[in-house]
């Protein structure tokens, strides 16, 4: 029987945030109720703490409720009010609209509205620390319901998350879905690497929020991250990190179908740290799991002279952050445009939950010392208990990419 080393306990963050905390020797992880928001991910680093994700100068800390006549001006929507680090889009990923007759919010209900807390356990059989939380949708019109568990196990440095969405309806309800990982300092930093399962990738065309803030052609498909095309000419390289530019970018980029696990990752040379999310391949999807098929680049370097990202109408960005998303979407568009587009880099971007049916996202985030990956990742692979990630020299993590304990713990308390 593993030994349960560790703890997971029930706090309040600043914010008067209700939270859970999961933690072990190497990892640390904080869980906000309130959209399922993580602005605490920290890995253990010699004895020193080193959290990944990004904590915005702009998130409202006053603990009062989100209001839009007393915020609505400065923060623009709640979620930009509650955010931080990473969070959970579903069933919308993309920016708010009305779409049959809802109003949906940015990112959907997981990302913005409470999380209600259940319990919290440790888990005899595998040593698992865990939480369980559930949401319902807040409009009939499309009667989903969410159950998550967290969950963190001894020897690894990983935090595992799955959701299973329920359609309460009696009819299909189609949807995106995604990870919006979000790295930010001291973690991220000039130098880091990107690196990807995508083999090809796209900017948004012209009309999404990206249009006035880009350095990147507009539409424009490209191979490979070392040779991305600019809007005024010309090539840049976005799998290395620059220093605040004055730019904020995106791009997608499509997973091949052939894939069996799913990757995105960042390296930082100079603590010899690795940031990887990773999660259920095309080619490995049962008929309940929810497959996110596309990587997703949100390159926060300055590029928005506008609040919340400035302190004032046409006053410098103050924000630096890098997005690290994983989705299953036709870029950040949002579902309605999703549902249109269908497919994007002949990948689909939608999936349906069917009446009175489910699926379920599974998902890994990994934070831990990695050696010499200093040039960045080339391949993850999964093995039973394990990943090995390969670039300049190999890496070998404890894991458990099949997801194995994940879907233990599914069974028995969703």
């Amino acid at each position: 029987m593993p030994d349960i080393n560790g703890s997971v306990s029930r706090v309040t963050e600043i914010g008067e945030r209700a939270a859970t905390v999961l933690e072990h020797d190497s990892l640390r992880v904080m869980i906000d109720d309130t959209g399922g928001m993580i602005p605490e991910f920290s890995g253990n680093r010699n004895g020193e703490w080193i959290n990944a994700h990004w904590m915005p100068w702009f998130r409202s800390n006053s603990g009062k409720p989100y209001n839009d006549a007393a915020h609505g001006s400065f923060w623009k929507a709640n979620l930009l009010y509650q955010m931080a680090g990473s969070f959970p889009c579903i069933p919308n990923f993309g920016p708010g609209h009305i779409i049959d007759g809802i109003h949906m919010p940015p990112h959907g209900w997981t990302a913005n509205q409470e999380w209600r807390h259940v319990t919290i356990d440790s888990d005899e059989a595998s040593g698992a620390l865990w939480a369980l939380s559930v949401m319902e949708s807040p409009d009939k019109a499309m009667p989903l319901s969410f159950s998550k568990i967290d969950a963190i196990l001894p020897g690894q440095s990983v935090l595992y998350t799955s959701i299973r969405v329920r359609n309460r309806g009696a009819g299909n309800v189609e949807i995106c879905a995604g990870w919006h990982n979000t790295t930010g300092s001291p973690f991220l930093s000039p130098g880091c690497r990107i690196s990807g399962a995508a083999k090809s990738w796209m900017t948004p065309p012209p009309g999404s929020e990206f249009d006035t803030t880009t350095r990147l052609a507009l539409g424009a498909e490209f191979g490979s991250l070392s040779r991305a095309p600019l809007l005024r000419g010309g090539k840049t390289d976005l799998s290395v990190v620059p220093a605040p530019n004055g730019y904020t970018d995106f791009a997608a980029g499509a997973i091949s179908k052939t894939a069996f696990t799913g990757w995105l990752s960042l390296v930082n040379p100079c603590l010899d740290m690795l940031y990887l999310s990773f999660f259920t391949g095309p080619a490995a999807a049962g008929e309940d799991d929810i497959i996110l098929y596309f990587n997703n680049l949100w390159m926060q370097y300055g590029g928005r002279p506008f609040t919340p990202w400035a302190p004032y109408e046409g006053g410098p960005d103050l924000s630096y952050c890098l997005g690290l998303e994983n989705s299953l979407s036709a870029f950040a568009n949002g579902l309605e445009y999703a549902r249109n587009q269908k497919s994007l880099l002949g990948n689909p971007a939608t999936t349906v939950i069917p009446a009175m049916g489910q699926k379920t996202l599974r998902y890994g985030t990994l934070f831990a010392f990695c050696g010499d990956l200093d040039e960045g990742v080339d391949s993850v692979t999964a093995e039973e208990k394990r990943l090995v990630v390969k670039g300049k020299e190999n890496a070998f993590f404890n894991a458990d990419p099949g997801f194995t304990s994940l879907k233990s713990l599914e069974s028995r308390h969703v």
